[in-house]
This record gives C-alpha cells, structure tokens and sequence, in this order.
C-alpha cells in the first residue's frame, strides 16, 4: 500500500509527496507538528498540516532570509531570529563571522526539540556558543528589546495562531525600536500567486516604520506556489547600494553575490502587488 501526504494550499489547490515513513507526530500546546520522511523531498517538518521544511530545498528558504539583510548590514554583530524553530536560519546566520551573538526567540520549544531530533542538518547549530535559545513568545521579546539587535529575522509560519501577530504594523514598529542605529527587519511575506493581500500588508506596515523598503523573491518548491516573497525593512541601508564586489563568498547553494541585487528585479504582476 502507498501512503501519500498532501498539503491542502488553497481551497483548490495542494501538494502531494509519496511517504516512507511516519517520524514523530504530537501536539504541542500551539500546533499539531509532524516530521515525515518523504521519497521526492526527504524529511519534511509539518506544523498544522502545512510544510514549514524539507531536507532537500531548505537551503533556499534559509540562505535567503538571512544573507541579504547580513550583507547589506555594515557591520552585523547581533542578529535575532523570531520563530525558525527549526533553526536553519541560525545556521545561516552564524556563517558571518562578525556575528557575536544569535538569539532565537521560538515560542514552541517541541519545535526545537523535533528539529534537533529529526533535522540535524538543519537544527545543528543551535548549540554553539553564539547561540542563545529562548523559548518565549517573540512578540512579548520584541517589545522587551529596545535597540539591542543589528538584525532582526521574522521566520514565521504562515499568519495563523500564534503566528497572526507576527505579521501586524505593531510588530513592525516594534521591531524598529528593537533595531539599532543601522538596523535591518527581514520578513518572509507568503506566496505572490495566493497571498497578494498579506504582501501587500506587510509592505504597507513595514514602509510606514522603515524608510527603505524592498521586496525580493526566491523559488521555493514545496511552498505554496513555488515562489516566495520576503520583504526587508532598512534603517539607512539599501540592499540595492551593496557593492557585490564587497561580498563575502560563502558556503551556500542559492545565494550568491550576483544573487543579491537580482532578486529584488520584480515580475511586472508582483511589482504591481506593491505598488498599488
């Protein structure tokens, strides 16, 4: 007998991977959270039946929300990730060696518990020594954290639950205040094709913190879609005045240098998203 999961994306629209195996499955006090070993896309973390990552296109996701903000930051030296439970963006992060300190603020601490358990490649780094896990509720953090970060990452679920808050012009404000003089916000910003009323919120609540505002986009094949936005909010930096000369070669398999800038030349359909 085949065992096939699918992921219901919209009312009429999913994604179905073939199973191998059934890893864990719990509910938390926030989430119904699953790891499942899948034939196209390896192990696959599954929060309230909606693909959070896969072993095999996690890369993506993670070198993206990370690198663009850490190089366009001067000199990025204490870096918070909200949400990421799964903590592939911290691995990304502690790849900048001026990065003193990382923080992962995740309010489901099975998240983390599952992630190191099941996706040590992607969980692996969350011990060492520049890392500092708290378990908490990262709105509550934020508001806590006058400017203390360099960079702050929202690596959210998608606007659920707990998650809704994560994506209001508060937060954004907010997170503002928890930046320092130079500081920068990255958000993932859901799907073009099936969330233009998320991206256009979120633009409309970062501008109205950030004066430089940007969108940017990356293909990620088991979200829904395949293409992702992010949006990145600057204090005084312009991703798009970063010298690629300048940049950092780093051990990664999506982002480079080039990359940087070319992810922020928009389709016509997306720029119109943000623009009207």
């Amino acid at each position: 007998m085949e065992l096939w999961y699918t992921e219901k994306q919209t009312e009429v629209y999913g994604i179905t991977a073939k199973i191998k195996e059934t890893l864990y499955t719990t509910q938390t006090p926030f989430q119904h959270l699953a790891v499942i070993d899948t034939e196209q896309f390896g192990r696959m973390l599954v929060l309230d039946g909606m693909v959070q990552t896969t072993i095999k296109d996690e890369f993506v996701y993670h070198e993206m929300i990370s690198h663009v903000a850490l190089n366009t930051h001067p000199n990025p030296k204490r870096v918070a990730v909200i949400g990421g439970g799964d903590g592939g963006a911290i691995r990304e992060v502690l790849k900048h060696p001026s990065v003193e300190k990382a923080t992962l603020v995740e309010i489901d601490g099975e998240v983390i518990r599952a992630a190191k358990q099941y996706l040590p490649e992607i969980a692996g780094m969350l011990d060492d020594s520049r890392v500092e896990v708290l378990v908490a509720d990262g709105i509550k953090h934020i508001e806590e954290s006058a400017n203390t970060y360099d960079v702050i990452i929202v690596d959210s679920t998608e606007p659920v639950g707990a998650a809704i808050g994560l994506f209001s012009e508060g937060f954004y404000a907010n997170i503002h205040r928890a930046l320092t003089k130079d500081g920068i916000l990255v958000a993932q910003t859901e799907s073009p094709y099936f969330n233009q009323d998320i991206i256009k919120k979120c633009n409309v609540g970062i501008r109205k913190s950030f004066p430089i505002t940007r969108l940017y986009l990356a293909s990620i094949p088991t979200y829904p879609s395949g293409l992702w936005s992010f949006t990145l909010g600057s204090k005084t930096m312009d991703p798009l005045a970063v010298d690629e000369r300048e940049i950092a070669t780093l051990p990664t398999k999506y982002y480079t240098a080039a990359i940087h800038k070319a992810v922020f030349h928009l389709p016509q359909f997306v720029a119109d998203i943000i623009s009207e």
